[in-house]
């Protein structure tokens, strides 16, 4: 089952009783990155729309995932970040195990 994202009366981004309080200084950028994936999107359904060739959709496809998976790239960082890392002096071993998370995790979604 997939959870549908909801707002609390501050506008913060609330999945079940998690509050997604990381992303509180990027809302927008993120927010448009969501906008321009959604025209990407839309370009996957008018490209077979229009019956385009195979690997005119297929590009198409691929640019929308590249975009998708870059997305969730940034969140699962910023949620290592926030809820991993501790947010008053973090130690070195602490911050530097975050960090090649992050790193392998960047190399997965690639």
């Amino acid at each position: 089952m997939i959870a549908t994202p909801l707002s609390d009366a501050s506008g913060d981004v609330i999945l079940g009783d998690t509050l997604c309080n990381g992303l509180d200084g990027r809302k927008t950028k993120l927010l448009n990155r969501v906008r321009r994936i959604r025209g990407q999107v839309d370009a996957v359904e008018r490209a077979l729309d229009w019956e385009l060739g195979c690997t005119e959709v297929l590009q198409v496809i691929a640019s929308a995932r590249g975009a998708i998976t870059g997305l969730m790239a940034e969140i699962i960082e910023d949620h290592i970040r926030v809820h991993f890392v501790p947010a008053t002096r973090p130690d070195a071993e602490t911050a530097h195990a975050a960090e090649e998370l992050i790193e392998v995790i960047r190399a997965y979604l690639k």
